[in-house]
């Protein structure tokens, strides 16, 4: 089948835009925009939200996550990962819809619109959030990009649980307050499980074809059904954390235990990945864990400011 045919249901080519849009994996954004929430709800729980310093922290973690969805995609059509057998949606540069160097153009280009967000950021805040800007893009450079990925090596979801859980809710935090806050890291705890959860699904999808070719993520190291009790040990556990702040942290209050509204769909992803192999169910598990991972930072933050 043509990559095109995949995508359209016929011959024809898609969109230019529809094109982009594929690229930057919108399924996957809530992975950057959740944390965010989080670590600003708790800002406004202390008084000390801003309205700009945040606007800017969204679109900045935004960019940074659709720039290492390009980076990714550039670099892993390079190292052959993304071939026709693969589960997943076609990738555009693998897939022949977009040529390597404009992909690679677009990655750039996407990093340094988070760079001018971190620019701002940086003038309201302080140089620790060059750091941690730097240190974010160039995580998403190297999950598939260098001489040697971390996601090849099965260290991808360590990565996602530092970076879009640790990282973004307590750099968030600290862009609005100007400290560091052992709430805000204890609450990035059950958002980076989530993040990491994605790409568990992710990876377990495609654990055949990463097997192939080479790509040893965590997934293929231990296997299908040993992945498949990961998966549902890490949305357990991020329940298990928040409940435990809610009475255990001073600034919390039971009020975070909201989140469980949400547990009737965890438990619904929990047990299709336990029982699915098929790309179209797993794709929907992987938007489905994102829309989770997006409800629950929701609710969480709504608790936090009612705390």
């Amino acid at each position: 089948m043509s990559t095109h045919a995949e995508f359209t249901g016929g011959g024809s080519r898609p969109s230019p835009v529809r094109i982009w849009i594929l690229a930057a994996r919108p399924r996957t954004l809530p992975v950057g925009l959740a944390p965010v929430l989080v670590g600003a709800a708790l800002a406004i729980h202390q008084d000390a939200f801003r309205l700009l310093p945040f606007l800017a922290a969204v679109l900045g973690a935004l960019f940074i996550q659709v720039g290492a969805n390009l980076s990714n995609d550039y670099s892993d059509a390079r190292r052959g990962a993304d071939t026709e057998d693969r589960l997943g949606p076609v990738r555009v540069t693998a897939g022949d819809l977009v040529p390597p160097r404009q992909v690679l153009v677009a990655t750039w280009v996407t990093f340094g619109l988070a760079v001018l967000c971190g620019a701002y950021l940086i003038a309201e805040a302080g140089w620790v959030v060059l750091a941690i800007g730097a240190a974010s893009i160039v995580a998403g450079l190297l999950y598939t990009g260098g001489p040697r990925p971390y996601g090849y090596e099965g260290l991808g979801e360590v990565f996602v649980f530092l970076f879009f859980g640790l990282v973004a809710v307590t750099g968030t935090h600290y862009v609005l307050t100007e400290d560091f806050d052992a709430t805000a890291l204890a609450l990035a705890v059950p958002v980076g499980l989530l993040a990491a959860a994605v790409l568990v699904v992710n990876n377990v999808r495609d654990i055949d074809t990463d097997r192939r070719a080479g790509k040893n993520t965590l997934a293929v190291r231990l296997g299908r059904p040993a992945t498949r009790r990961m998966y549902a040990a890490m949305l357990a556990l991020a329940y298990v954390v928040t409940a435990v702040l809610g009475f255990t942290d001073g600034d919390l209050s039971p009020w975070v235990l909201l989140v469980v509204l949400t547990a009737p769909l965890a438990v619904r992803l929990a047990r299709t990945v336990a029982t699915h192999t098929d790309g179209p169910t797993l794709n929907g598990v992987l938007a489905g864990t994102g829309q989770l991972e997006l409800l629950v930072c929701v609710l969480l933050s709504v608790g936090i400011v009612l705390s």
